[in-house]
């Protein structure tokens, strides 16, 4: 299993799909290298909300988290509002998820 500083440093690698997504068991023997993170919607999402004292504060992260996933070319679903941003990652390709998700949920951890 990767440590979670293997996978910050870990570029994301375009998926053209074609191929299946991570099986359940593979997505929960790495979920503990990206902690704060959870499963959802039978192991085919990442997800994590993280909370904030105001509105500004959410607000700024959801623009850091988008910069940096436009700089890897792998976009979540963003949902902010007062004292909170909630970040989903799928690979969309592939309805599911795959190895590129952990990566950024890495990243994300580490702003």
């Amino acid at each position: 299993m990767p440590k979670i500083t293997e996978l910050q440093s870990r570029p994301c690698v375009p998926c053209q799909g074609g191929i299946p997504p991570m099986a359940a068991a593979d997505a929960r023997a790495m979920l503990p290298a990206i902690a704060g993170w959870q499963l959802d919607d039978n192991a085919s999402k990442l997800s994590r909300t993280f909370t904030f004292k105001n509105f500004v504060q959410a607000q700024a992260f959801a623009v850091r988290v988008g910069d940096i996933s436009e700089i890897e070319n792998h976009h979540p679903d963003i949902c902010y509002g007062w004292g909170f941003c909630t970040v989903v990652f799928y690979t969309h390709k592939i309805g599911g998820l795959h190895e590129n998700d952990f990566i950024m949920a890495a990243k994300v951890n580490a702003l």
